[in-house]
């Protein structure tokens, strides 16, 4: 094991007692919010940092996107490269990107989860460092090799790879560091977790257009309300640093209500650009999949926040990603179809 970096006394509190449970040593091999093992094994160690957990709304943004460009077939060489697109969106890129995250947080971690790999010297600077060179390199490699099986004359999947590494560094690092605006750095991650996928998915299979590109910016004002639910497991450590996330600036009761308005309105304006375009089935079964969100919100986010983001995020997302992927069947049914 690495030892832990050198620190002077009284800069971090102090760690957790590591447990053997078997509950949280998932919680920590995820990357999940409430983890305490003290995981000894580098590699596991390696991929708590890339944070599989949110691995899985950039995948489901691929699937999304080859749904919207309307020329996706049940072949299995499609769906070895949808799966390639996958890897690339999920494990490779939002590895890099949540890799690059914390080691720019290093010092707000150690006061909000100081069990995690880098403020507790569970893994050294160097390897973290070489960590996100390595996953940002095969990322860029595997879009570069999508769009040479795509045909595109111009590099498409390879420029989004490209774009999408530099907004997540600048939304991590200084001194532009988005994050530190809870408008700005919510709608770039909200961004990144919806359209970028998407477009990548879409790119796959079909042109992107300016109409997908608008409508998939505008739905990932829906996913910047999702972003903000992830601020308040980090509302302490985000105010002792300055950061102004939404709960930070607005407090925790205004801050929630503004992160359920933002997930429910842009999903409702999809909904009614459905039915402008005359896909009511898909309109009226993205509507009832807003019903359960709203719901869930009342039981659980709006009394609540700090004590039930992780159960509302668990309850209330897949109807939100599910509703996601009717939008993209719709366009590609409808006026996207190429």
């Amino acid at each position: 094991m690495v030892e832990p970096l050198a620190s002077p006394p009284g800069d971090r509190p102090p760690l957790p007692e590591p447990t053997t449970d078997q509950g949280s040593a998932a919680r920590q091999l995820l990357g999940m919010k409430g983890a305490k093992s003290g995981e000894t094994s580098i590699w596991k160690i390696r991929l708590q940092l890339m944070k599989p957990i949110t691995w899985i709304p950039l995948i489901w943004g691929v699937v999304c996107g080859a749904a919207s460009s309307g020329q996706f077939h049940w072949s299995l060489e499609q769906v070895m490269i949808s799966a390639a697109c996958m890897l690339l969106s999920g494990p490779l890129l939002t590895g890099y990107t949540q890799t690059l995250n914390d080691f720019y947080d290093r010092d707000i971690d150690a006061i909000n989860e100081p069990y995690r790999p880098i403020p507790s010297g569970a893994i050294s600077i160097p390897q973290v460092i070489g960590q996100i060179w390595l996953l940002l390199g095969l990322g860029v490699a595997l879009a570069y090799t999508l769009d040479r099986w795509a045909g595109h004359s111009f590099p498409t999947i390879t420029g989004l790879a490209l774009g999408g590494a530099l907004l997540s560094y600048i939304y991590s690092a200084p001194p532009l560091k988005l994050k530190q605006n809870g408008w700005l750095g919510n709608y770039a991650l909200g961004a990144s977790y919806i359209a970028l996928p998407w477009w990548a998915g879409h790119a796959l299979f079909g042109d992107l257009n300016s109409t997908l590109v608008v409508l998939t910016l505008f739905y990932s004002l829906a996913g910047l309300g999702i972003a903000i639910v992830n601020d308040f497991k980090s509302v302490e450590g985000d105010r002792q640093m300055g950061l102004k996330s939404l709960p930070v600036m607005f407090g925790i009761g205004s801050a929630a209500w503004i992160c359920v308005l933002m997930i429910d309105i842009f999903q409702g304006a999809i909904a009614a650009y459905l039915i402008a375009i005359h896909q009511n089935l898909y309109a009226v079964i993205l509507i009832l999949l807003i019903i359960p969100q709203i719901t869930l919100q009342d039981m659980y986010f709006l009394r609540d926040p700090l004590a039930n983001d992780v159960t509302y995020q668990a309850r209330a997302q897949p109807f939100l990603v599910l509703g996601m992927l009717v939008a993209g069947l719709a366009f590609g049914h409808g006026l996207l179809a190429t």
